[in-house]
């Protein structure tokens, strides 16, 4: 069988940065210390499991919003708590300042130019609108920033839906969105509100995904795998970005999940991942996929 791997596949800067950070701390610290996340560093299972192996351990929940529970008889006085690479909320910020245990901040500097935009706007009376998923640990981080004037739209009946602001607006996206649907909900915030602040805030990583899709079926792809962490944003994304081509479309999270009888029908087959999909994993499943 012959594969095609996207030429932007697994990681992106900031995740690698992340990691980087978190295993950083790890291993500077010695063997008793322990480096906790704020919820998932990134969204891969498989990623996370070994990186606790190296001592770092995720505590909190998927959106960053529960209470942090630390086993306090197994800490190290030299243990730190890293924050997430989706960034967080003011409040979420405070709050794990008031828990006794230093941090870090791994929070991805391209998530952190949005949060800036929205808290400059927001200071100076703006009404912020967020295209993005209210639910993603990004965007609730994101609206902490708003100062209570943020909105997010996941649809043109979201913008139809926006009241008639009295002040400024502006907008941007989550980090991981869909160019073209951003551009189709910034042409119609533009005749809404014909004076708004507009910031194409997709990061480039994402941007290259996307279009890594659309050069997979030009080189001949009959399906397309996409490997990636069940959570991920950007892994779903392009899941649904490959099936807009009507190719066959599998999102897997290793090669355990690979079928010799159903992908055996294929003489080539594209293969892309997401930005938190770690090498080790997109390589046993080139490697699977070419045993067929």
């Amino acid at each position: 069988m012959k594969v095609i791997r996207a030429q932007s596949a697994g990681f992106c800067w900031g995740v690698e940065r992340a990691i980087n950070i978190a295993r950083g701390l790890a291993s500077d610290g010695g063997e008793d210390r322990r480096v906790y996340t704020d919820g998932p560093l990134i969204h891969n299972r498989q990623m996370m499991e070994r990186m606790e192996a190296e001592g770092v351990r995720e505590v909190g929940d998927y959106q960053s919003q529960s209470e942090i529970e630390i086993d306090q008889k197994n800490q190290d006085e030299d243990s730190v708590l890293v924050v997430r690479a989706h960034g967080i909320s003011p409040e979420r910020r405070q709050y794990l300042k008031s828990l006794d245990l230093p941090f870090n901040d791994a929070t991805c500097p391209d998530v952190g130019i949005i949060a800036g935009k929205i808290k400059n706007h927001a200071r100076k009376g703006y009404d912020i609108v967020v295209f993005g998923d209210p639910e993603h640990p990004e965007v609730i981080g994101l609206m902490g920033y708003a100062e209570g004037r943020g909105h997010v739209v996941c649809s043109l009946d979201d913008v139809e839906a926006l009241p008639a602001f009295s002040g400024g607006v502006c907008m941007v996206s989550q980090s991981t969105m869909f160019s073209h649907e951003y551009k189709a909900l910034v042409d119609r915030v533009f005749e809404k509100y014909p004076q708004a602040q507009i910031f194409d805030t997709i990061c480039g990583a994402t941007k290259e995904r996307q279009s890594g899709v659309s050069d997979l079926v030009e080189q001949g792809a009959e399906a397309i795998i996409v490997i990636g962490g069940r959570h991920s944003a950007n892994t779903r994304k392009l899941v649904k970005l490959a099936e807009s081509y009507e190719k066959p479309t599998f999102h897997i999270e290793t090669a355990e999940e690979l079928n010799a009888d159903i992908f055996g029908r294929f003489e080539t087959i594209g293969v892309t991942a997401g930005a938190s999909t770690p090498e080790f994993i997109i390589q046993s499943v080139c490697e699977r996929l070419e045993a067929v």
